[in-house]
């Protein structure tokens, strides 16, 4: 490719809207450009790179036995409403009407339409098992688009799906993504966490997420640096620093106008771990009453967990109807009503606790918990904290904000039940056909690796997913010499199945230069006063900024050892 015939429009400033550096670094290198909110057109160049990540995706997805298909994004919104997900994925998906006045969606995921070809497919067992895949657009809604290609609302993904006859032929499929994935994200250069993580709007029992550590990311990490725990904040889990507290006898207190667990401490002249949080749910028009240390943080995604049903905060009028009392005063004890009480396993063994009375302006100190507190259950609830140990080896936790780059889940039967997807077993009896599913961000390839590759000059490509394998900078074009040694050896690449870029543009050096840094491929070579003198060829590696003089003749063979090693 020459550079004076090329769409690449890098730029000098920093766009405004852009604060991650894999958003702003893609913006100036020419890579993307903005159409509509979280709708990007990619350039040439954000293309070549795109299209290598799905080179790599393709290679390790048909190594462990995939078939490549292609779905349709426009759906019918009936086996949506057969799974139940046009209703569970509420705005976040986009529904319009045709000219019959039909409503279509724009498929987000594609388990509804993998499970309707199944049912037409699968009759028996000897139909299994499966692994269909697919690379393509899906659309989601998003609220709010940010961080560039991160968080979009059309996005490029990898979605593929296992069809099993048991939920152990359906782990073996799970265990072969796994095994695919870590290859993916390993070929391409990115460091990466592999992590346990909730189902959420996928369902099934099993999933884990590969995630790349990033200050910008909008994911959270508890990790073991001693064992290496690692899970998703959504489902990790810990052991909280010790309260030594003596016990106490159980009294009411008047506490007015204090609702807060910092303005009942104040009152008190007590810290927050000497509180217990009580705080009132409404799962299925069912209350339920969660309670957690005062200077712990409850979990939802956990909470509803364990109950097995979304959940709800109760309004302050169901507060005061369920309780007796209004929000922030209310608590285990006493209650009129049936409430399902879930306890956080942290306020095990606790002594001298305060929490509300269930009577406004009112709270109950010298609260022990063995003694006081008759919960439904006790169930891990809350969130992990920086102070929390790890519950393998007892080492401090690290939380860590990250970027998802891939989901794989072990739906089970799920969608089978919903859609009706069956096959004949060995003794001719129907079975439900037990499903996995597994998604790659194909864009946040390419995010995550320009965030963890990256210095304050631009992008620092790996070999692997650069747009191009070398840069040649001719320093002056107009130099008949320079022009023509330049443009020899830009064929000798060519001849020799390298990708070169030439930078043939009338410019000044700086500007060459100032482009090849931003747009970071790993080798520059430079041809310029030095050659002209003693007729070695600069090689410069992007990643180190390094340069090495070589001999013509041994140009390619320089090259290809960089590019190998690096």
């Amino acid at each position: 490719m020459r550079l004076s015939g090329a769409y690449i429009p890098t730029q000098k400033e920093i766009p405004a809207e852009a604060v991650i550096p894999s958003h702003r670094l893609m913006l100036r290198a020419g890579l993307i450009r903005l159409l509509a909110a979280g709708v990007y057109s990619y350039l040439p160049l954000g293309w070549k790179v795109m299209k290598k990540a799905m080179v790599i995706i393709r290679e390790e997805m048909d190594h462990i036995g995939g078939q490549e298909l292609y779905l349709p994004v426009l759906n019918p919104v009936e086996i949506w409403d057969e799974s139940g997900r046009n209703t569970d994925f509420g705005d976040n998906m986009f529904r319009l009407k045709d000219r019959k006045e039909r409503t279509m969606v724009l498929a987000p995921t594609h388990e509804e339409v993998i499970c309707d070809l199944a049912r037409k497919f699968v009759r028996s067992y000897k139909d299994l098992p499966q692994i269909w895949y697919q690379i393509q657009t899906k659309f989601r809604d998003e609220p709010r688009p940010r961080s560039g290609v991160i968080r979009t609302r059309q996005f490029w993904m990898k979605d593929s799906y296992t069809l099993d006859v048991d939920a152990e032929a359906m782990a073996i499929g799970y265990g072969y993504h796994a095994q695919a994935y870590r290859a993916v994200f390993s070929r391409c250069g990115i460091a990466f966490h592999v992590v346990g993580a909730s189902s959420g709007l996928m369902g099934g029992r099993c999933s884990e997420e590969f995630m790349v550590e990033s200050e910008f990311g909008e994911d959270t990490l508890v990790l073991c640096d001693g064992c290496g725990y690692a899970a998703n904040m959504e489902i990790a889990v810990g052991v909280p620093v010790d309260v030594d507290l003596e016990p106490a006898d159980l009294e009411k207190i008047h506490t007015p106008d204090t609702k807060t667990i910092e303005e009942v401490a104040q009152f008190l002249k007590c810290t927050p771990d000497r509180l217990m949080k009580s705080l009132v749910f409404v799962s299925n028009e069912v209350p339920v009453m969660a309670l957690v240390r005062g200077d712990h943080e409850l979990n939802e995604e956990k909470l509803a967990g364990v109950i097995g049903a979304p959940i709800r905060p109760a309004l302050p009028e169901e507060v005061e109807q369920i309780c007796g009392a209004g929000v922030g005063f209310v608590g285990p004890i006493g209650l009129k009503k049936s409430v399902r009480v879930i306890a956080d396993e942290a306020l095990r063994n606790q002594h001298n606790l305060t929490t509300g009375a269930n009577e406004t302006d009112y709270h109950l100190t010298g609260i022990e918990f063995n003694r006081d507190v008759v919960p439904s259950e006790i169930r891990d609830i809350r969130l992990i904290q920086s102070n929390d140990r790890c519950v393998e080896c007892g080492k401090p936790l690290r939380i860590v904000n990250a970027i998802e780059l891939g989901h794989i889940f072990q739906l089970g039967t799920k969608y089978a039940e919903s859609m009706h997807a069956t096959y004949l077993d060995e003794n001719g009896k129907e079975q439900p056909i037990y499903m996995g599913s597994y998604g790659i961000g194909v864009e946040r390839i390419l995010a995550a690796a320009i965030e963890q590759n990256h210095d304050e000059r631009g992008i620092v490509w790996d070999p692997v997913l650069a747009p191009y394998d070398v840069h040649i900078i001719p320093i002056n074009m107009e130099n008949e010499k320079i022009a023509a040694m330049a443009e020899r050896i830009y064929a000798q690449f060519r001849e020799e199945g390298l990708d070169p870029i030439i930078d043939d543009r009338s410019v000044t050096a700086g500007v060459k230069f100032t482009d090849a840094e931003l747009i970071g491929i790993p080798i520059q070579v430079i041809l310029g006063t030095g050659w002209l003198k003693d007729g070695n060829i600069e090689l410069k590696k992007r990643k180190t900024m390094e340069s090495l003089y070589v001999a013509e003749a041994d140009l390619i063979q320089q090259v290809r050892s960089i590019l190998k090693t690096s």
